[in-house]
């Protein structure tokens, strides 16, 4: 009989949360590939698919094992010459071995070793069947699923994400017989709840996908998203215009039907008169429909939603979803003509009764906070922005959440202060900074593009992180309620990628001293620059940087983090040539010697005391290369300054082939540790050559 087994497990529940179905499949995909792998029932290659739809999880894998291999068993008894009396009989030691391995002493075999003979226990213990295995696996990976809040249903104790009404565990045609939530496994699964209302018989676990989806339920969450863009797409082009497919609403609408059957729905186009931020937000957020762009990428007065049945005349369902969507636009337009009749400034003034934070004050204090920091980061950027905006800006920046608009769609802030403040008639650049001072909001999500923007954006990232780094809610593991390594990524990237050339941590003693000065620290702004160091680490590594071309870096501290990230793109560039693991070899033997010396080393080196010709050959080298090597770091062509240090190679492996630096004389081995303390300063004119790996 062929010891390969196609599994199929499927959890059958009330509707789950759309938002975290597929983190949900995929994590039970997951746990059960690694438990199969870890009892050697599928191997590395093998493949477990997983399935999810509303009312479903599943996972199937086509490869498993029945039966577990055999595995040989070894135990190491007494030694031999402890093992048995003068009578050749087997000792107490002996006899309590043989018995707790339920043999015979005289059973036992020799094992031969380098240290000795030692009676050894040999057998071969029986692989466990998978049916036997499963059930705890299935278990296991249920609970150890990502759900935030788990229910209780019935009289039963069982918890998870939604009460369980069926459960399928098959091994091809074989049930795998076993009890979870109460339910017990078997081969029903459950069709549509509308069109199929029924249980689904599945004689095989081969059976699965082809037997739902004659039930009206596509079980695969990968085609039923294919089927949800292609229908999408087709309704757009009938009105000349392309669907705006956003990954994560498609995700949730896929993640809500089991039988996608998309409908084309209208609104008025009087609509249009307001932002289409707005409009866009009520159609998705609200109610999960895509909307429609034309060739100039202009909203259009349509939209798609997918509904989960299929029916002849879809009139109905259009008709029920353009009422909707008629109200939720009507409060739009509402909102958009009520927010208007108040200024940013008078929303504004009532900044001062929301609290930011119970401890770090109001909004109020926040926007004055942002002012004087983003002040200061202009005046450090050497940016020519005009003070008066600045100062505006900050005041203005976080009006828009007092508006209607924003507090029914929160998503929306920034983007309504710019509307509000264009209405106002506010300069250009005002309003487009209000806007972007929010960017970037998540890792990989775009920067401003106004000098002004940026400069407002780092200054709220940083004024954030250091008042709630000031109240002790520090990130720890998972947790970071206050999005903190979120904002920490942003001042890098503002940093980098959009070319604020800092000095980070002044800027963050500036913030330390805006904070109440209760909460006012010392060594406050020094641990919130390493929480954005360590960030750095990551980013770096993702920018394909190499983990020790980054602490050679970061270890002699640049104030600046674009000069940082240019020292290592150059070091990252010169680790190619031939002589840079002979250098890092060499940096690291003087790190070790001048770590050894007790007290500073004296980096004055008298010339008539260089008795050895490599002595006096390697201070003439290094002299030349100080020398020629400053004007490439006054540019920060640190490429350039590597390939002068390369030009040392020579000399310093003569040095210490030849020259032995701690001499009985004193004044001698001062003199040539003197000798390596400029060397190592010169290189650490660009990074700390001693971390580097060969």
């Amino acid at each position: 009989m062929d010891n390969r087994a196609t599994l199929l497990i499927e959890v059958g529940t009330e509707e789950l949360p759309p938002k975290s179905l597929k983190q949900l499949a995929t994590a039970f995909a997951d746990g059960m590939a690694q438990k199969l792998l870890d009892a050697e029932l599928i191997s590395a290659a093998d493949q477990v698919v997983w399935h999810a739809a509303p009312r479903r999880l599943a996972v199937s894998v086509e490869a498993v094992a029945q039966c577990q291999p055999d595995q040989p068993i070894e135990r190491r008894g007494p030694a031999v010459k402890a093992a048995w009396d003068d009578n050749g009989e087997p000792t107490k030691a002996t006899q309590g071995f043989a018995r707790s391995c339920g043999v015979e002493p005289q059973q036992l075999e020799t094992l031969t070793t380098e240290k000795g003979e030692w009676l050894v226990y040999r057998n071969i213990q029986a692989g466990n069947p998978a049916t036997e295995l499963l059930p705890a696996m299935v278990q296991d990976s249920l609970r150890q699923l990502p759900i935030d809040r788990r229910m209780r249903w019935g009289a039963g104790d069982g918890e998870f994400v939604r009460p369980v009404h069926w459960l399928v565990a098959l091994l091809d045609e074989q049930v795998v017989d076993f009890e979870l939530f109460g339910v017990r496994s078997g081969r029903q699964s459950r069709g549509h709840r509308f069109h199929a209302n029924h249980d689904v018989v599945l004689n095989t676990a081969g059976d699965y996908l082809t037997a739902l989806r004659q039930a009206h339920v596509v079980a695969d969450y990968r085609e039923r998203q294919d089927l949800i863009i292609a229908q999408v797409e087709t309704l757009a082009a009938s009105e000349q215009g392309s669907a705006v497919l956003e990954p994560a609403l498609l995700d949730e609408v896929t993640s809500l039907v089991e039988w996608p059957q998309a409908v084309l729905g209208k609104f008025d186009p009087e609509f249009l008169q307001v932002p289409a931020e707005a409009l866009v937000a009520a159609m998705g957020d609200h109610q999960k429909y895509f909307h429609l762009l034309d060739s100039d990428y202009r909203l259009l007065p349509c939209f798609v939603t997918v509904a989960n049945l299929d029916v002849d005349d879809p009139s109905l369902i259009v008709a029920g979803n353009e009422r909707v969507l008629r109200a939720r636009l009507a409060d739009a337009r509402f909102f958009w003509e009520s927010d208007r009749k108040r200024s940013l400034g008078e929303l504004a003034q009532g900044l001062s009764t929301v609290v930011f934070q119970q401890e770090l004050g109001t909004l109020a204090d926040k926007s004055q906070r942002l002012g004087k920091l983003a002040s200061a980061i202009v005046k450090a950027a050497d940016r020519d922005i005009d003070s008066h905006q600045v100062t505006q800006v900050a005041e203005l920046c976080k009006a828009d959440l007092l508006a209607d608009m924003v507090g029914e769609f929160p998503a929306l802030q920034g983007v309504m202060g710019q509307y509000y403040a264009d209405a106002e008639r506010l300069d250009v650049a005002v309003g487009q900074a209000i806007r972007e001072h929010y960017l970037p909001r998540f890792a990989g999500d775009q920067l401003p593009t106004s000098e002004l923007g940026a400069c407002l954006a780092l200054a709220d990232r940083i004024d954030t992180l250091v008042g709630i780094f000031a109240i002790g809610a520090v990130p720890t593991g998972d947790k970071d309620p206050f999005g903190l390594r979120r904002a920490a990524l942003g001042v890098l990237r503002l940093q980098l990628e959009f070319g604020l050339d800092l000095p980070l941590l002044p800027l963050l003693e500036q913030a330390v001293s805006g904070l109440p000065t209760t909460l006012q620290s010392e060594g406050l702004a020094i641990q919130v620059k390493e929480f954005i160091d360590e960030r750095y680490r990551g980013y770096a590594e993702s920018e394909g940087l190499g983990r020790d071309t980054v602490e050679a870096v970061l270890t002699i501290a640049p104030e600046r983090l674009l000069d940082a990230q240019t020292r290592m793109r150059a070091l990252q560039q010169f680790r190619s040539n031939p002589s840079a693991a002979s250098l890092a070899a060499a940096n690291k033997r003087v790190a070790n010697i001048l770590n050894k010396v007790d007290g500073a080393v004296e980096l004055t080196v008298d010339p008539e005391l260089l008795t050895e010709s490599q002595e006096q050959a390697l201070y003439q080298a290094l002299q030349l290369c100080e020398q020629n090597a400053q004007p490439a770091v006054e540019k920060r062509d640190y490429l350039a300054v590597c390939e002068q240090l390369a030009g040392l190679r020579v000399v310093v492996d003569e040095f210490f082939d030849a020259v032995m630096v701690m001499a009985e004389e004193p004044a001698l081995r001062a003199n040539r540790l003197a000798l390596l303390g400029q060397m190592r300063r010169l290189f650490l004119r660009v990074a700390d050559f001693s971390c580097l790996q060969s």
